[in-house]
């Protein structure tokens, strides 16, 4: 009983509580206090219990606490007749009773909160059956049900994802990397974006290419269901195989076979199948849901530490310590007719497992079957659908295989032959794709600067010439005109071009040298744009690196400014307590009676004289009870004696008034006489 009053005591003394109660003022308090104390115990596990009974009617409090504890399964020690002393002791506040119910609730106080959380919810309501006639009334009970097991599933994954070992500092950490990773990226598009805006008709570009990964994705989606349709398509290809192969099989089986073989096949067929349905089936089922429970079980059960693990092996450990001994004992009692019956437990074993291999073996190589019987199928469905003949056999596959050999051969030498071409094509038309894309960069840059000299169109009339020329050729040969004509015209076009290339022959002189000085320029800008890019890298990568230094810095920063902020508070609270030590000893020292009142060390000693005095009183009475005890047990022994004397004499006189009257009753000298 001490422990159980210092456990409870040491409880209420710490959070959320705080009575600063000890032994003595724990057990002074009156039965009211102590059911306030109760009260409040309660109120920290059910928030709804808050009240204070001085308010309260003692009925009412004794059912709310009952109710209360019948939802939290607190089941009072002893039978139903204890219950109705449990009911008064708690009404009246006793001491026997409400110890245990606080030695109880404060032991798991955690679990019943819990309780107490989960009963709010699930405790059902019962509905009389003749309101559930109303259809309003069920589908409002119904409902009610339906969310009531919402509430189940939603709590039990909130307890899964409480014990699956996620912390709430690491999902921080995670956040707080995220972010900075969605800033750098902001970051980066917002460069790019202003990269962008110089350039002409951005607006358009960035809707086109918004349209391009749309139809992008479409397109993903697209050939996604294209080869979900072409795997659909290939599994009822195969089964419609299968089934023609199954119905070719059983009619070539049917053609041939007589039918003895046919009944003797069968009965083969249905003995194994027998024996996999009443037997290997059987057993691969319960091992599977075997292994299913103890998975389920295992899933939910919380999250197991070291210790856990560590104890369960000691565990198994001591469990195969037990079957050794169990086994050595049962070896060392060597009784015969168990040998023999082990002997035929172990052949029949041996058997069994010999049965349930073969069986393995069968089925499997009955599905091996199967799948080359499939893969001949496909395989020969190819080759009527490639050729459209029957599959070659014997001789003439041979001479087949020889004639492929050789047309191999020539065709290996003839795809050679065909890679070479292909690889110099691609060269070919990779200089060609260079070339153009160089022509068109020279004519953008000589017509600025023709442009820029005032001559342009230079370009454009000699192509123009060229052109004309081109069709004053193949106008003369159509037309055929004369010679004459020819000539004249001739001249007039080499006059003109003289007259063009003299006023532009300066201006491409100094073509040349712009031109010279251009390919100077863009091998300058690669060399410089590759410096830039290769500076750009280890700028970016150095900045990566200052920017983990600086958040293992800034953390490092937080973890020393929380930990000046505890030695802080440490100061002051040892401050404090110099403070009140310097302030006892000033009033302990002190000559003033008053000050040394209120000093703690006389208070504590006036309280201990006190409680001496009081347990001389309580001696002194103990030493009173045990000299009176005596006497007095032997005084209550004669009166249960005298009180067992006077029973007798009454039932005595009942019986004699019941009888009929045998003889007459003289007393005399105070004795009692029969004379019949």
């Amino acid at each position: 009983m001490s422990d159980q009053i210092k456990f409870i005591v040491d409880n209420l003394n710490k959070e959320p509580f705080r009575k600063n109660y000890n032994l003595i003022t724990f057990d002074s308090l009156e039965p009211m206090q102590l059911l306030q104390v109760l009260n409040d115990v309660l109120a920290e596990i059910d928030p709804k219990q808050v009240v204070d009974i001085r308010e309260e009617m003692p009925e009412q409090t004794a059912k709310r606490m009952l109710s209360l504890l019948g939802i939290l399964k607190y089941k009072p020690p002893g039978n139903a007749t204890d219950m109705s002393t449990f009911r008064q002791g708690l009404v009246i506040g006793s001491k026997p009773v409400i110890y245990p119910v606080l030695h109880w609730l404060l032991q798991r106080t955690n679990e019943l909160k819990k309780r107490a959380y989960l009963a709010r919810f699930l405790i059902k309501l019962e509905v009389p059956s003749e309101f559930l006639q109303d259809e309003t009334v069920a589908d409002t009970n119904k409902q009610y049900e339906e969310l009531m097991e919402a509430f189940k599933t939603l709590h039990k994954e909130c307890e899964q994802l409480k014990t699956s070992g996620f912390s709430t500092a690491e999902i921080r950490r995670d956040i707080s990397a995220m972010e900075e990773e969605k800033d750098q990226l902001i970051k980066r598009v917002e460069r790019l974006k202003k990269r962008v805006e110089t350039v002409q008709n951005h607006q358009r570009m960035l809707k086109i290419a918004r349209q391009l990964r749309v139809e992008k994705e479409r397109e993903e989606f697209l050939a996604q269901q294209k080869q979900e349709q072409k795997n659909q398509l290939f599994h009822a290809v195969q089964r419609l195989q299968r089934v023609q192969n199954q119905l070719k099989s059983m009619r070539h089986a049917a053609a041939d076979a007589k039918p003895e073989s046919l009944m003797k096949r069968l009965e083969e067929e249905i003995k194994f199948n027998s024996y996999m349905v009443s037997e290997k089936f059987p057993k691969e089922l319960e091992s599977k849901k075997k292994e299913l429970h103890f998975l389920q079980k295992v899933v939910s059960e919380p999250a197991m530490g070291q210790s856990d693990l560590l104890e369960l092996e000691s565990k198994i450990n001591e469990i195969n310590a037990q079957i050794n001994q169990l086994i050595e004992k049962k070896m060392m009692r060597n009784e015969p007719i168990e040998g023999k019956l082990s002997l035929y437990r172990q052949q029949a074993s041996i058997i069994s497992r010999k049965k349930e291999a073969k069986a393995e073996e069968l089925q499997e190589a009955k599905e091996k079957l199967a799948n080359l019987e499939r893969e001949v199928s496909v395989k020969t469905n190819q080759t009527r659908e490639f050729d459209g003949t029957e599959v070659l056999k014997g001789d003439e596959f041979k001479r087949y295989v020889s004639k492929l050999r050789s047309k191999s051969t020539v065709f290996k030498k003839k795809h050679q032959i065909i890679a070479e071409f292909k690889a110099e094509f691609g060269l070919l038309q990779r200089t060609e794709e260079l070339l153009k894309q160089r022509h068109e960069n020279i004519q953008h840059q000589l017509q600025t600067i023709e442009e820029k000299k005032g001559i342009s169109g230079y370009s454009y009339t000699q192509e123009e010439l060229e052109r004309v020329s081109a069709l004053k050729t193949e106008v003369d040969e159509m037309k055929g005109r004369t010679l004459d004509d020819m000539s004249e015209m001739v001249k007039k076009l080499n006059s003109l071009v003289s007259e063009k290339k003299s006023a532009l022959a300066p201006v491409i002189k100094e073509l040349r040298q712009l031109r010279q000085k251009c390919q100077e320029l863009t091998q300058e800008c690669d060399e410089k744009k590759s410096q830039y890019d290769s500076c750009a890298a280890g700028l970016e990568s150095n900045r990566s690196k200052l920017e983990q230094e600086v958040r293992g810095l800034r953390e490092e920063c937080l973890q020393e400014e929380s930990r000046y902020h505890y030695t802080n508070c440490m100061i002051k609270n040892l401050e404090i307590q110099l403070r009140r030590a310097t302030d006892e000893m000033k009033a302990y020292v002190s000559s003033d009676q008053q000050e040394k009142r209120k000093a703690i060390r006389e208070q504590y000693t006036k309280n201990i004289a006190e409680q001496e005095n009081l347990g001389k009183k309580l001696r002194e009475k103990q030493k009173a009870v045990r000299e009176s005890h005596g006497p007095n047990m032997k005084q209550a022994k004669m009166w249960r004696d005298f009180e067992q004397l006077m029973e007798c004499k009454k039932q005595c006189f009942l019986k004699q008034q019941s009888q009929t009257p045998m003889g007459q009753v003289i007393q005399e000298g105070g004795e009692d006489r029969l004379v019949l």
